[in-house]
This record gives structure tokens, sequence and C-alpha cells, in this order.
């Protein structure tokens, strides 16, 4: 069920909302406003990785580009107590001549603040991404 919340703004906002909407690659302009506010929510609420409180637990994807060489090192951290990781991916990406891993985990914001330092200080890893999943108090899983 839907349900249409409205909103005022200034009339220059207005002109541009479908502007970015579209350069954000979005269709419909309620889902870029929905998923804006939701953004926005845990933004104010949590913040970034560095702005997160060390014993606030997290899940998300840990997601490394790097080389050949550290593969050892991926997979001791796997079988680590560091993170509580629930699935794992390796994909050899050919165009930009980089293997990218990604891992699904949960740990406290601490814990991933120390293994993606420790990542970035590791030859052969190119990038080191963290994406939080969104707060929900309720859902699917």
């Amino acid at each position: 069920m839907s349900r249409v919340i409205s909103f005022s703004t200034d009339d220059e906002f207005a002109n541009s909302l479908d502007d970015l909407v579209g350069k954000s690659g979005y269709q419909n302009r309620s889902r870029f406003i929905r998923d804006a506010s939701m953004f926005f929510a845990e933004m104010q609420q949590r913040g970034e990785l560095n702005d997160m409180r060390d014993d606030e637990v997290v899940e998300a994807m840990l997601i490394v580009h790097y080389q050949h060489g550290i593969e050892q090192k991926l997979l001791e951290l796997r079988h680590s107590n560091e993170l509580d990781v629930s699935s794992y991916n390796h994909t050899c990406l050919p165009h930009s001549h980089t293997c990218v891993d990604v891992m699904n985990a949960k740990g406290t914001a601490k814990q991933y603040k120390k293994i993606i330092e420790s990542l970035q200080n590791t030859p052969k890893v190119d990038k080191v991404t963290f994406v939080s999943a969104p707060l929900r108090e309720s859902g699917c899983c």
C-alpha cells in the first residue's frame, strides 16, 4: 500500500529536482526521495564508519580490490575471530586487471576500522571499500 507524503520547498530546488533524480540514476522521484531520506537518517544516526562508536555493531560488505599475492591474508581474515563472515565472493576483473573479494560480515566499528587500516597498508591492495547495511527495525530476515 502506498501513501502520498508531500513537502514544501523553494522554487530553485523544485525546478532542479527532476535533474537531480535523473543524474542519480533514478527514474522515479518518489524512490529517490525515499532512498535519500533513509540515507540521510542513517548518516545522522550512525554516521560514516570513522564517526561510529567503537562498540557499534555493524553488518556490512567489505570490498577489497587487489593484485595476486595477498590471498593468504584474506583467507586468514575470513577464518579469524575479527569478523563474523557470513558469505564471501572472489571475482577476477580482466578489464581492470584486478581481483576483487567481497566479504559480507558482522563486527564492531572498531574491528572494521582496524581491518581496513591493515588492508590499506598492505602492498598489492589497490582499494578497500566499506558498505554498511541499512538500519532497519523489521524486514525480511
